[in-house]
């Protein structure tokens, strides 16, 4: 689900993650993962990054597996870790009612309607498998993350640094020896932030098969020399494609802005606990 990025980690820092089990379904799981910046001079911990990841257990055909055990909440505190964690299966689920059609949704052509636009392929490599000859998702998502920043640099014409990566659904694995592109979009200009569509496609080379394999939406903050926040220039969208993502994004940002500000409440009143 979402990603939220609070604070960088600075070169010389330490970067601490934990991650836990917070809801097991029948063959997927939820594991809440938490990142802190440690400075090593004063001891002194933030916390850098929040996201709650999804993993599905699969046999050797790649098809779901039932996971086999279960979790009981001990407390107040794990029951609404727990409650918190259905509540955005039921959202998970209702996006993947879609999944049929997201696959087959492979127009080529649409990413010519950008003002602001970047695209990069390349081939899936046995390196890039984490079991079997299945794409690890997490190289997919440093790719993608990559081609959204260089379009965000570009724009910019100078340093950004990723805020957010917004809820993502993947609707088909990627294989070695496939053809994957990356097709990054300027969707929103905010004063110091901007956000980037990426869509990712599937391709087999033997075949021509083009699949949709996800579609992100990440948000990257300008900065300067100092790496602190810079202006934007300003964007306006000419198209009704343009008119429509520009809406549709202003509306992720604001889900954005309060989801970070619930997040940051929370941790404070950790702290005081």
């Amino acid at each position: 689900d979402d990603i939220d990025f609070l604070h960088p980690v600075k070169v010389g820092q330490i970067a601490i993650l934990r991650a836990r089990v917070e809801y097991i379904g029948t063959s997927s799981l939820e594991v809440g993962v938490r990142v802190w910046a440690e400075n090593v001079a004063t001891g002194e911990r933030a916390v850098t990054l929040n996201s709650h990841l999804v993993f599905v257990s699969v046999d050797a055909q790649e098809r779901p597996r039932p996971v086999g055990l279960k979790i009981e909440p001990r407390d107040a505190t794990e029951r609404a870790l727990a409650e918190a964690a259905q509540a955005r299966r039921q959202h998970r689920l209702a996006r993947f009612a879609e999944k049929a059609a997201r696959i087959k949704d492979v127009d080529t052509a649409a990413n010519e309607e950008f003002q602001w636009r970047f695209e990069s392929a390349r081939s899936v490599l046995p390196e890039d498998a984490l079991f079997g000859n299945m794409m690890f998702p997490g190289k997919m998502l440093l790719e993608l993350d990559e081609a959204g920043g260089i379009l965000s640099m570009r724009y910019c014409k100078g340093l950004v640094m990723t805020a957010c990566l917004d809820a993502m659904d993947f609707y088909t694995p990627i294989y070695t020896h496939e053809v994957v592109t990356f097709k990054a979009g300027l969707n929103h200009v905010g004063s110091s932030s901007l956000e980037v569509g990426v869509k990712v496609l599937a391709e087999q080379p033997w075949s021509g098969e083009i699949r949709h394999a996800c579609t992100a939406y990440l948000t990257y903050v300008h900065l300067g020399g100092d790496l602190r926040p810079q202006p934007c220039r300003p964007f306006t969208p000419r198209t009704e494609g343009e008119r429509r993502r520009w809406q549709a994004a202003a509306a992720r940002r604001e889900r954005r802005l309060e989801r970070v500000k619930r997040l940051k409440a929370a941790l404070s009143n950790e702290q005081r606990g």
